[in-house]
């Protein structure tokens, strides 16, 4: 017999509320912790994103807040305006269901009408440079809240608000109930929730990721380092190719891999922890937006990504691990939609990149590499001909490019809610960002 939202102790106006949205059943994420916050406790919540976890905590959240209570009530701190939207749009009718009002705060708009319905609002979604603003002009107090919730807490860390949170917590009872939910539990997120926490229940959701479903996934051998600058482009021409999304190893790799691409007139822009706050963001909304088409990040500002319609991924420098190529190549083939992840690796690289993906169920992929013929390692498959396709039949044809460096045409999708390289190490750095105060 199956859980109900009722079993878990939801009252029966949201459980219909619910049900009016076509949400009958609790996702397993939702069934782990729902009950937790019913009885009060703090919880540590690892969880993907697109798994549930909004409602997993909103559920319990407006049925913990009383209509009555002295405003803001709850909050949730957000790393990003879209996420901080869309948690919004998540909770807003489940919020009517109890008369509760829920409003939301981030920068890049106009102040005033927030400063007028934060105060007013039973739950207060915001993310942490806005509300700093508003505490600033004594818009609002925090001293009513009793629910604190931070989402997607990691991402908070990697683009640099924890100074921001850790003003904001401190302006917060400490008899409050904390939600921290994050995509680790590790290092320094799992230090940080140690601090905001009081005894937590914690609770792990990881589904297995298959990134073999909806994923191409090529190897490129390489002559250099600099040949790997001119794979990049002849890849970025490709008619298939649209939102790109190119890793590298170190910060000032980064700088210089999108200076050699707008030297090839392709429009890039990087993306590293020695970029500012505001530089990152605003790298990002470019991004997400279309404005600009090929992204250039290290793998811990990456952390801050989660863009839909990335058609390509493209490792220009090998990855260190199985876990950092899932991690990279997982950014495309969401949602149902279709993507490609590009290795690249060196000749000295080809036996450590061999064994990861043998790992990986990839050793397929890897023998048919491109460009294995110019190395002195395991024999390849197929290679290119003189025709511009290798041997599976790809086509090499380019367009026309723009301004950013491609034509960009359409697929069909939904959504969802070159620096120096040493290959795969058996020890994967660990590595901090730091930014300035979010808008």
């Amino acid at each position: 017999m199956s859980t109900t939202f009722a079993d878990l102790g939801v009252s029966p106006a949201v459980a219909r509320a619910l049900s009016m949205r076509g949400i009958k059943s609790p996702f397993p994420v939702q069934k782990l912790v729902i009950e937790d916050v019913l009885d009060g406790e703090d919880v540590l919540v690892q969880s993907p994103t697109g798994s549930g976890k909004t409602l997993a905590f909103g559920v319990p959240l407006v049925e913990r807040v009383s209509a009555d209570a002295r405003r803001p009530a709850a909050l949730v701190l957000a790393p990003t305006r879209e996420l901080a939207r869309q948690i919004v749009d998540e909770i807003d009718e489940i919020a009517k269901a109890k008369a509760l009002k829920i409003s939301v705060v981030y920068g890049g708009v106009g102040i005033q009408p927030q400063i007028r319905s934060a105060a007013k609002s039973h739950i207060l979604v915001a993310t942490p440079g806005r509300l700093e603003d508003l505490l600033e002009r004594r818009a609002l107090t925090l001293n009513h809240v009793k629910t604190l919730v931070l989402d997607e807490a990691d991402r908070m860390l990697d683009m640099g608000f924890k100074p921001a949170v850790d003003r904001i917590v401190r302006l917060i009872p400490r008899d409050r109930q904390t939600l921290f939910f994050s995509a680790t539990l590790e290092g320094a997120a799992g230090k940080l929730a140690a601090t905001y926490t009081d005894n937590p229940r914690r609770h792990v959701h990881a589904p297995p990721v298959d990134i073999k479903t909806a994923i191409e996934h090529r190897f490129v051998q390489a002559e250099s380092q600099a040949a790997k600058v001119d794979l990049l482009v002849e890849e970025l021409r490709q008619d298939a190719t649209e939102r790109t999304l190119v890793f590298v190893r170190t910060k000032r790799g980064a700088d210089r891999l999108v200076k050699k691409l707008k030297q090839r007139d392709v429009g890039a822009v990087a993306m590293h922890g020695d970029k500012s706050q505001n530089q990152r963001q605003n790298a990002l909304a470019r991004f997400d937006r279309g404005q600009i088409a090929v992204l250039v990040a290290t793998d811990v500002a990456a952390r801050g990504i989660d863009v839909p319609e990335i058609s390509h991924v493209v490792q220009f420098d090998a990855p260190e691990d199985a876990d950092t190529y899932t991690h990279r190549v997982g950014r495309t083939g969401r949602a149902g939609a279709s993507g490609s992840g590009v290795s690249y690796l060196l000749g000295d690289q080809a036996h450590d990149v061999r064994r990861m993906a043998a790992d990986l169920g990839l050793s397929r992929e890897f023998d048919r590499r491109e460009g294995a013929e110019h190395g002195t390692t395991h024999p390849s498959g197929p290679s290119r001909n003189g025709n511009g396709r290798d041997g599976g039949g790809r086509s090499h044809q380019r367009d026309q490019r723009n301004g950013n460096g491609r034509q960009g045409q359409s697929r069909n999708r939904s959504k969802q809610g070159g620096g120096g390289s040493t290959g795969p190490r058996k020890n994967r750095r660990r590595r901090s960002s730091q930014g300035a105060r979010s808008n």
